[in-house]
């Protein structure tokens, strides 16, 4: 990841707002260690759930062979 920081302003609920205030609090930590956290996993959350380019290429390519295969396999 990129070392160089960037402001953003946004909006949080305040019930979130105060849990994460908390969180930061009981753990020693600054709040901005705790968003810096929680978006990189959110990112790689995203990145983990959606196929693989190569992966689908393969697949894609693989169905006029075994299409029959994965029908009797989806059932």
């Amino acid at each position: 990841m990129s070392e160089i920081r960037e402001k953003f302003a946004t909006q949080v609920d305040a019930g979130v707002l105060l849990q994460v205030r908390e969180l930061a609090r009981n753990e020693g930590r600054q709040i901005q260690a705790l968003v810096d956290e929680a978006l990189i996993d959110l990112v790689e959350k995203h990145r983990k759930s959606r196929p693989r380019a190569h992966v689908m290429a393969a697949y894609q390519a693989s169905h006029g062979r075994y299409s029959d295969l994965y029908e009797k396999l989806a059932k």
